[in-house]
């Protein structure tokens, strides 16, 4: 049996019946830009992520880019982050002309080491960016424990409806943060069916530029207080997101289901290491990530079978071409470049039938001779 690494049309047909008269009904009036669907989404996942403010934008680079001008960080600043994650988490950090300064991952959940963190700052930092890897929140509670004063950007894009426990009190995952970045590319676990992004905080003037940011810098048309972007929501994915959003808690339940039928699978596997499961962090897991040493032979042995795989991320940021002026070079993030050489994601989504779910044991499980 083949098995794909995400299925969307799966997911579609469960929704359509509801999405499609409302997307009908937003053309017929005509009303793209902004408006109703995209301030209800707004005010849902304000709600959702127990944040005051929400502002939805074009896509999850431009909510972390726009967070960033919302706090001016520009020339001459940096940003400490993670190389282990996505490209615009950095991108983003040089497009507004600042500097992105690297530290290693926590090699159990693959989030930023606090410690690390902390000891990268200098009198030119202005932000730090954790990123919650594979939908398991980043420790911000120990950023801030560390860093008591410093702006936190906290990369979301994966973990929309994730949480961790702080103080005993569970935090949804954007909730703790200066600011709060979530994505709705369509692989995401609230996904559009196009590009999407939403920025969420707890304060109200920061709320206020983030709008007018996202609005080439305008409250009143055509008039503008400073240069922003042209990064607005668009209408038409606000009303598939509205559909997707009640339906998101029981997705979320049914990944970690799949996350615990696989871990259980491998148990007896020791050359497999699977997701590291914080009992203070209820991850929605974005992609379901083991380590393997023979990662290669196993992606090659899993494509002859069929299984949809990936591997998040083959090559660490530090050690991309382009950013080779910042000077690092191999073994500077040594968590970060083994990570990049072992983990491979399998399927996980909440459509995956138990046929297709025991394909993919079956085939890893294979490969180890059980």
């Amino acid at each position: 049996m083949s098995v794909p690494l995400l299925d969307l049309k799966a997911q579609h047909a469960s929704i359509r019946d509801a999405v499609l008269p409302e997307l009908i009904r937003l053309i017929d009036d005509q009303a793209f830009i902004l408006g109703a669907p995209v301030a209800e989404l707004e005010c849902a996942v304000a709600g959702y992520s127990n944040t005051r403010y929400a502002v939805g934008c074009a896509n999850g680079t431009d909510a972390i880019l726009i967070a960033l001008r919302a706090l001016d960080i520009g020339r001459g600043d940096e940003v400490v982050t993670t190389p282990f994650t996505f490209f615009a988490t950095a991108g983003t950090i040089h497009n507004v002309g600042a500097t992105p300064v690297f530290v290693d991952i926590d090699p159990k959940t693959y989030n930023i080491d606090p410690a690390l963190a902390a000891a990268a700052v200098t009198s030119k930092t202005k932000a730090v960016i954790p990123i919650d890897l594979f939908g398991q929140m980043a420790p911000i509670e120990e950023l801030r424990r560390r860093l008591p004063t410093m702006p936190i950007i906290e990369d979301a894009a994966q973990s929309i409806g994730a949480r961790r426990k702080i103080d005993g009190e569970w935090v949804m995952a954007g909730q703790a943060a200066t600011i709060g970045t979530f994505s709705f590319f369509p692989s995401k676990n609230l996904g559009g069916y196009g590009d999407g992004g939403m920025i969420v905080t707890q304060d109200e003037a920061l709320f206020k530029r983030l709008q007018r940011l996202r609005t080439h810098g305008s409250v009143q048309t055509y008039f503008h207080e400073e240069v922003g972007y042209n990064s607005r929501l668009d209408a038409l994915q606000a009303v598939v997101l509205n559909a997707k959003l009640p339906h998101l808690a029981a997705w979320s339940a049914k990944r970690r289901e799949n996350a615990a039928y696989y871990t259980a699978a491998f148990a007896d596997i020791a050359e497999i290491v699977p997701p590291f499961i914080d009992p203070a962090n209820e991850s929605i897991f974005n992609q379901y990530t083991i380590r393997v040493l023979q990662r290669d032979a196993l992606k090659d042995h899993l494509k002859a079978k069929g299984i949809g795989h990936s591997v998040y991320y083959p090559l660490p940021l530090h050690l991309q071409p382009c950013f080779a002026y910042l000077g690092y070079r191999e073994g500077a993030c040594p968590e970060a470049e083994r990570a990049a050489n072992e983990v491979v994601s399998l399927p996980v989504f909440p459509e995956l039938t138990a046929a297709q779910r025991d394909a993919v044991v079956a085939a890893v499980r294979s490969f180890f001779g059980r």
